[in-house]
């Protein structure tokens, strides 16, 4: 986003305790994921329409990485674009929400618990499989 709302954003972020690094565009962001430890990040807010590289295109070069978070890792579409087919293309692209900004923080926190819940359900759940 904007310098001035990313800003905002990571002020209210870092209120509820997360640890918050921004990237300008998608293209620095893969980059800046392929450069990390495995599991350095626990969940990645991305701009949908961004420069150089948009968000659909960098979650899917997240995705496609040779390192065990790269399909684990929670990915938010955060974009002003609400619509069915907006929301589609970013399920396409691998991400896990598309929140419509201006996105409120507990809805973003709200949208991690889900994900993370789901997340231990499912691996519960393969867990007492016999």
């Amino acid at each position: 986003d904007n310098f001035l709302n990313a800003g905002i954003l990571t002020d209210l972020l870092e209120m509820e305790g997360a640890t918050v690094e921004i990237v300008e565009n998608g293209k620095l962001a893969v980059e800046r994921f392929e450069r990390c430890e495995p599991g350095e990040f626990d969940a990645i807010l991305m701009d949908v329409q961004m420069p150089v590289m948009n968000g659909h295109a960098a979650a899917q070069a997240i995705r496609a990485l040779d390192r065990p978070d790269a399909k684990s890792v929670f990915i938010l579409a955060l974009t002003a674009n609400t619509s069915a087919e907006d929301m589609g293309s970013s399920v396409k692209a691998g991400m896990d929400a598309h929140l419509s900004k201006p996105v409120p923080i507990p809805v973003i926190c709200r949208t991690l618990a889900r994900l993370t819940a789901k997340r231990a359900a499912k691996t519960a759940g393969n867990e007492t499989k016999v």
